[in-house]
This record gives C-alpha cells, sequence and structure tokens, in this order.
C-alpha cells in the first residue's frame, strides 16, 4: 500500500471516529431539550458557517444549485435521517442505535435499482436477508423495552439512504463545500419547523424551552466536529479513494461501544455484538461486491 493511500486512511479513520464523538456529545442532551430542536440548532449553526466560509472563498455564484429539487431532496433526507437518528440517541444505548444505522449501505443497494435504474445483483439481495437477520438481533431487547421508539435507526438509516443516492444524483454540480452548504441550508429550516410542529404538539419531550449557555456549545460543538469530520473523510477519500476509505465507517461503531462504556455505562449483550458483526459483514459483502477491481490487494 502507497503512502498516501495510508495517510487516507488515518484520515477517514480519524473523520468517522469524530463523527461518532458528536454523537456522544449529542446523547448527554437527553432530558434536557427536544432531541428536534437540537437537530435544528446544531445545523442553524453548521449552515451558517459553511456558507460564510464558502462566500468568502467562492463567492455568490456558487450559492445558485444546477438542479434546486435534487438539492431538496439532499437537505430533507438528511435532515429526517438526523431527526430521527438523534431521537434514537436520547432513547437508546450509543451502540445499538449506531449498529442498526449501518443499515443504510443495504437500503442504498435495494433502492438504486427503482431510482437510479442501476441493476440490483443476487448478491444484494442475500446480503439484505442476511443484514435484516442482525436487525432483528439487535430490535428483540430494545422492542420489547422500548416500543416503536427501537425503529426509530431504521428511519434515519432509510432516510440516510435516500440521501446518499440523491447525492450520486448530483454528482458534479458544485464544489465538496457547496454541496455541503445546500444540504445544511434546506435542512436547517425543515428542522427548525419540525421543531416548532414539536413544541406545539403539546408532548413534553418535544417541548423548546430557551436553551441554557451549555445546550448551545455543546450543539455548536457538534456542529463544528461533524465538518471537522467530513473534511477528514474528504481528504482520506481523496488521497486514497472511496473504495478503500468506504470500510473505514465501521470504526464508529468500536467508538460508539467505546463511549458508550465511559460515558453511560452501555455495555452491548452478546446478541447486539452478534447483530451488529452480521450488519456489517453484510455491508462489507455489498462493498467487495462493488469495489473497482484495480482497488483491492495493495500492498
Amino acid at each position: 500500500m502507497k503512502q498516501d493511500e495510508r495517510q487516507g486512511l488515518l484520515l477517514a479513520l480519524a473523520g468517522f471516529a469524530v463523527l461518532t464523538c458528536g454523537d456522544a456529545i449529542i446523547k448527554t442532551l437527553a432530558g434536557e431539550w427536544s432531541p428536534i430542536a437540537v437537530a435544528a440548532l446544531r445545523f442553524v449553526i453548521g449552515a451558517v458557517g459553511l456558507a460564510a466560509l464558502l462566500g468568502l472563498k467562492e463567492g455568490p455564484s456558487a450559492f445558485r444549485p444546477r438542479r434546486p429539487w435534487i438539492q431538496v431532496a439532499r437537505g430533507a433526507s438528511l435532515a429526517g435521517s438526523t431527526m430521527f437518528f438523534f431521537a434514537a440517541l436520547f432513547a437508546m444505548p450509543l451502540a445499538e442505535a449506531t449498529a442498526l444505522v449501518f443499515l443504510a449501505p443495504i437500503f442504498t443497494a435495494l433502492l438504486s435499482g427503482p431510482l437510479l435504474g442501476e441493476k440490483v445483483r443476487p448478491l444484494t439481495w442475500i446480503a439484505s436477508v442476511i443484514a435484516f437477520g442482525g436487525v432483528l438481533l439487535i430490535l428483540r431487547p430494545n422492542v420489547a423495552e422500548l416500543g416503536w421508539v427501537a425503529f426509530l435507526p431504521l428511519g434515519a438509516a432509510l432516510l440516510f439512504s435516500l440521501m446518499v443516492i440523491a447525492n450520486r444524483a448530483s454528482a458534479g454540480q458544485g464544489s465538496a463545500l457547496s454541496m455541503q452548504v445546500y444540504m445544511a441550508g434546506i435542512a436547517a429550516p425543515l428542522l427548525v419547523a419540525a421543531a416548532l410542529a414539536g413544541h406545539l404538539s403539546g408532548s413534553t419531550a418535544l417541548a423548546v424551552d430557551w436553551p441554557d449557555w451549555t445546550i448551545v456549545a455543546r450543539c455548536a460543538a457538534v456542529a463544528v466536529t461533524a465538518s471537522i469530520a467530513h473534511w477528514l473523510i474528504f481528504l482520506g477519500t481523496s488521497k486514497a479513494g472511496a473504495a478503500l476509505v468506504s470500510p473505514m465507517s465501521y470504526v464508529q461503531l468500536l467508538v460508539a461501544i467505546i463511549l458508550g462504556w465511559l460515558l453511560f455505562s452501555d455495555i452491548p449483550d452478546v446478541t447486539t455484538l452478534l447483530g451488529a458483526t452480521i450488519i456489517i459483514g453484510a455491508g462489507l459483502a455489498l462493498w467487495w461486491q462493488g469495489r473497482p477491481a484495480s482497488a483491492p490487494n495493495r500492498h
């Protein structure tokens, strides 16, 4: 493996690990504020910061997307995925929620056929059935304890896969920074509207009071760490290529287990670990099937 590729893998590993650190910060807010409001504030801060950076680097013309409706689809999918995932983090152990979201590559592979016209190969169906077996192992105790809330990570995974598909459809329509701004700029107002609707619903869990400075600081920290993480992953992908970097995302589960244990005293049981292993194995099988022929076995 070349030195650039090693550096790329390390950068990507760091980026994915930082993303999970942000998830742990979100979990510390459980019970202090509405999860939808947390998502809204995180994206408002992120959108403002990224937009300011884009304006400085690329000027006003960078804010005009070529296909606006694709950007709306990207932002709406991200908003829904974030809302579901943050709500799941408030209710579930970090490792379980993270493991279930790894179903996203399976959803992406299945939906790429009807939505993008790509061929869905037999291995995709086999991997999907196997992955759902892993999902059932993780869900079984959580459904008994939490009810329908245990399905929130699956909703997050489905919407995240739709965002990935929309990303494919919008490839080449702007710089990496502008694509982040388009997505955050759509997600932020949608989440603000969802937070307001949650507040007006009368649900105590979704009530939005004026936050104290610690809540704002933690949301800002998540916005900053997420931007840094995506930048590290982008650099890693540039150096090593998407085919090599993709499996590095599974370090998130390891980091989630460690942080869940250290910060929240959550230790996943054997059944959860087995289910997570099955889901990750199915995802790796899809990655192996879809990798470029020249990508592997470089020493």
